[in-house]
């Protein structure tokens, strides 16, 4: 059974790369996925003001095109998954708004990152077959966060103003942070 400590975070370089697709989805497939949902529960109860709505295969240092969607963002009783095998968005619409992200990834560092406010993505599920999902709002941008996962891309490579990062507070509340400390933490692939 995986747990926190089975999550990659930066600057671990196999983040950075792409995932491959899966050809055929096999009990070792829904082994890979069980282990994601555990991983992703034991670093939430780890985390006294956060959920674990989300994660990808790669944060578990397997690049298979594999995520994990938590079911109900609200309730955190409800510890069910939607998982999503090669998921790929289809359409976008809308202009891009900004919200802020996190990552179990990227220890303690918040970004203000544009996404779709709607997309619609095609995936299989894990009885192999195909299925597509529209979603508008958080859900949306949580899909947009792990398919990025899959193609070797975080949410800081989307900020683009220095002033955007932030961290969370002992209150559970966001703070701005320099910019420099950013710098310093090695998570950027390049300098905004």
């Amino acid at each position: 059974m995986a747990t926190k400590a089975s999550i990659i975070t930066l600057p671990n370089p196999t983040l950075r790369e792409r995932s491959h697709k899966v050809r055929e989805v096999t009990d070792a497939t829904r082994q890979l996925v069980h282990d994601m949902e555990s991983a992703t529960l034991d670093w939430e109860a780890s985390r006294h003001h956060e959920l674990g709505v989300a994660l990808a295969a790669v944060q578990i240092n397997r690049l298979e095109r594999v995520v994990v969607i938590r079911n109900d963002f609200e309730d955190k009783e409800d510890r069910s998954f939607l998982a999503l095998i090669n998921p790929e968005v289809i359409q976008t619409s809308g202009k891009p708004e900004y919200d802020h992200e996190g990552c179990l990834s990227v220890l303690d560092i918040y970004g203000l990152v544009p996404r779709y406010p709607a997309v619609k993505i095609k995936a299989l599920n894990l009885n192999g077959q195909e299925i597509r999902v529209k979603a508008e709002g958080f859900l949306a941008r949580v899909l947009q966060h792990e398919i990025d996962h899959t193609n070797g891309l975080l949410f800081v490579d989307h900020v683009t103003d220095k002033n955007g990062f932030f961290h969370l507070n002992e209150d559970g509340h966001l703070q701005a942070i320099p910019y420099s400390s950013v710098e310093a933490s090695g998570i950027l692939s390049e300098s905004l």
